[in-house]
């Protein structure tokens, strides 16, 4: 018997449950199912969230032939073939192109992806993509450059407590059992916003409880499913959490916690790439210029599990995120680019002022571009107060350097070098 996720696998847009924001009328994707203009699509989100079933009913929807590969078990002889396959069903005459779909595109090789690029070009396939990695880092330029990206999100409360009440009224099995959802927050808890492991979930509840009426508690659920609870699913609500503890355990200086996590993560098969990019964002983000050698060993950890891999690189992953959560901490650098964002974002396109503009022409330079401009290193120190914002600007502090270790020494120059005009 088929789980009950695969047996409630809606095969319509009125029967999908969830992404509102990408599938109700008039948005871009609808219109563009009705019209028949579908182009090349990644979808983005986490798992159990509709990616596959929506790529299927967008193929089915338009009545086109679907082919489907999943990048775990599929190599380039595997692509070249469906392409050759679908290139027989559409081809380049006819309108109805057949849908490639590849589920988790990120794990695919820059080879493999490099092999699909000639159909999406030419346009013998639509591919619609499916990852729950931002495609920016796993997608190569030119693949990515030929899709839309969508975003796909968490299921809600409703959306979730929606699929539970289909399952009862319709399910082929389960509409002839007396099931009373009585509590429901177990459930939920548990689903983490992934449909399929929602119903996956009930359905071992359902079946677990004796008696000719099924009444579903919180007891219930987390009596028959707790055991659960504790594995480490990369593709699922795990993943997120666990390399949430990882960061935040790292940014609060607890090294052993950094491990314990790194090595749960490790148990799990996640990949090492991914773990070595967060610490390469963390080594910025949190510590900065408190410690600027921590993004250099950062960097250098991510450059060497790409080359070396797994089993080996525990060990550099684990040196590096030890060192990191032993570093100082200062986040004055993130939170610099975050005010200046707002600030751009609130006044707009400020002119840049005149003695800072490039003059490459005669023309320029008698419109005053670069006059007063006053070179550094002519200067005591390599150093003379000038304005390097808008004028209306002026004064205007971003980046507070803290006053703990290498920042507090920033912190020193800048005061010796403008006085009070940034307030340090």
């Amino acid at each position: 018997m088929e789980p009950l996720a695969e047996r409630l696998r809606p095969t319509s847009l009125e029967d999908y449950v969830g992404q509102e924001h990408i599938i109700a009328k008039d948005t871009a994707l609808r219109k563009a199912i009705e019209q028949n203009l579908l182009p090349s699509i990644i979808f983005w989100g986490p798992p159990g969230v509709g990616k596959t079933t929506l790529a299927y009913i967008i193929s089915q929807s338009l009545k086109r032939p679907f082919y489907s590969l999943s990048a775990i078990n599929s190599g380039v002889k595997d692509v070249r073939d469906v392409i050759e396959k679908a290139s027989q069903d559409g081809g380049f005459f006819k309108q109805e192109k057949p849908v490639l779909f590849i589920d988790e595109i990120h794990r695919f090789s820059k080879s493999q992806q490099d092999s699909l690029l000639n159909a999406v070009e030419k346009g013998i396939v639509t591919l619609i993509g499916a990852t729950t990695e931002n495609p920016s880092f796993e997608v190569i330029p030119a693949l990515l450059s030929r899709c839309q990206v969508i975003v796909l999100k968490h299921l809600t409360k409703n959306n979730l407590i929606q699929l539970l009440d289909k399952a009862i009224q319709h399910d082929v099995y389960l509409k002839h059992k007396k099931i009373t959802l009585k509590e429901t927050e177990a459930l939920l808890r548990i689903s983490g916003g992934d449909g399929r492991k929602l119903l996956n979930a009930f359905e071992i509840v359902v079946n677990a409880i004796q008696g000719n009426e099924i009444v579903v508690t919180d007891d219930e659920v987390r009596k028959y499913i707790h055991q659960n609870l504790a594995l480490y699913d990369k593709s699922g609500e795990q993943h997120y959490d666990i390399i949430s503890a990882f960061i935040k355990s790292i940014r609060g200086s607890d090294p052993n916690g950094a491990v314990y996590w790194l090595a749960r993560m490790i148990a799990g098969g996640e990949d090492p790439s991914f773990i070595a990019r967060r610490l390469l964002i963390l080594a910025s983000e949190d510590i900065g210029n408190a410690n600027p050698t921590a993004l250099v060993i950062a960097n250098n950890c991510f450059q060497a599990v790409n080359v070396i891999g797994f089993p080996e690189s525990r060990i550099i992953l684990s040196q590096t995120a030890t060192y990191l959560a032993c570093s100082p901490k200062s986040n004055s650098s993130y939170m610099a680019i975050n005010k200046a964002q707002e600030v751009v974002m609130q006044t707009g396109d400020l002119s840049v002022p005149l003695h800072l503009r490039n003059a490459p022409t005669k023309l320029m330079k008698e419109l005053g571009y670069g006059n007063e401009y006053k070179y550094a290193h002519d200067f005591e120190n390599h150093f003379t107060q000038q304005e390097f914002l808008p004028a209306e600007l002026s004064g205007t502090t971003f980046y507070q350097p803290s006053e703990y270790s290498r920042e507090k020494d920033l912190k020193e120059f800048l005061k010796q070098r403008w006085k009070d005009k940034y307030n340090y």
